[in-house]
């Protein structure tokens, strides 16, 4: 299925290509919880940026290996390079377009105890 969404403001703007039931997390670290952040991984490949790469802004911090992508006319972070998931996306399932059609369960994901939480992610795929 093909989804749509984006920040506040629209001038952020993606599509992706989700098939089957897709990977959620709810992650409890510093800057996911105080944000409100609910994680859908997608592939690089099947995510695609439509509108507003010049309105991005980049933010690092702790490892410096995630890459936080914030608008910046209206600071909402509709995805993101996650450091768990290199060689996905992870989009803010609350950016989606309405009537996204995703449903699941959105398991917790321990980013407080990262090393820990990261291993047992692993161990599920």
């Amino acid at each position: 299925m093909r989804i749509s969404g984006g920040c506040h403001c629209g001038a952020v703007r993606f599509s992706a290509v989700v098939n089957g039931t897709p990977r959620m997390l709810d992650c409890n670290c510093s800057i996911c919880s105080k944000s409100g952040y609910l994680h859908l991984t997608i592939p690089h490949e099947d995510f695609t940026l439509e509108s507003g790469s010049d309105s991005l802004t980049s933010y690092r911090f702790g490892t410096g290996a995630a890459e936080h992508l914030f608008c910046k006319i209206c600071g909402i972070k509709s995805f993101y390079q996650p450091r768990s998931h290199p060689d996905c996306w992870s989009v803010n399932l609350r950016c989606l377009d309405p009537g996204h059609g995703i449903d699941g369960e959105i398991p917790a994901f321990d980013g407080r105890n990262w090393e820990a939480a990261k291993a047992a992610l692993h161990h599920k795929d």
